[in-house]
């Protein structure tokens, strides 16, 4: 959820681990800006990213956060049923209209607002190489709006490195998910 918590060293490890590979993945150009939630897990890790970029400025976007969680956001997954049953059920809604108790969000709400957000930064910077970094949910929201059948295409694990193409004015391809061959060596992969 948006609770706001900082990485731990695992997740500062990660973020170096992806930096290393940031700038050869593909072999496409330099990367030109970094987009981050404000959430400090994500804004830390790109800006470590940041470093191995040059420098880069991180710019913050509300709309890169994680799902708002409602009267869940806090509580741990595997306690939820018993802590907040209503709230249970609506998160694993088949129902992507369905909203979370306590003003979460519901996953068509997600959807738009981490798809807004791609696109406009998509549109911004037309042929150029941009690094997104954000949450879990908000990936896979994006995962199934790129990829051509619309499904879930895997686990997303934290530092897990993903390459979107627009192409023309709102048409995505998902070209890598899911990738994490740059955590083999760190100390939680």
């Amino acid at each position: 959820g948006q609770v706001d918590i900082e990485l731990n060293e695992t997740g500062r490890q990660q973020a170096v681990a992806v930096s290393r590979v940031a700038d050869r993945l593909f072999k496409e150009p330099k990367i030109f800006a970094i987009y981050s939630s404000d959430l400090q897990r994500a804004f830390e890790t790109a800006q470590i990213i940041a470093v191995k970029c040059g420098g880069l400025e991180v710019v913050k976007d509300l709309d890169l956060r994680e799902r708002h969680m409602g009267d869940l956001q806090g509580l741990v997954y595997g306690e939820l049923a018993k802590a907040n049953p209503i709230g249970y059920e609506a998160l694993v809604s088949n129902n992507d209209d369905q909203e979370l108790p306590g003003g979460g969000e519901s996953l068509a709400q997600l959807f738009q607002r981490c798809k807004s957000a791609l696109l406009r930064i998509g549109r911004k910077h037309k042929g150029e190489r941009v690094v997104v970094v954000t949450h879990g949910a908000s990936i896979e929201t994006l995962y199934k709006w790129a990829n051509a059948n619309g499904k879930y295409v895997g686990k997303i694990d934290n530092a897990s490195i993903a390459v979107f193409h627009l192409h023309g004015e709102a048409k995505w391809t998902l070209k890598m998910s899911g990738d994490v061959s740059h955590l083999r060596h760190t100390t939680s992969a």
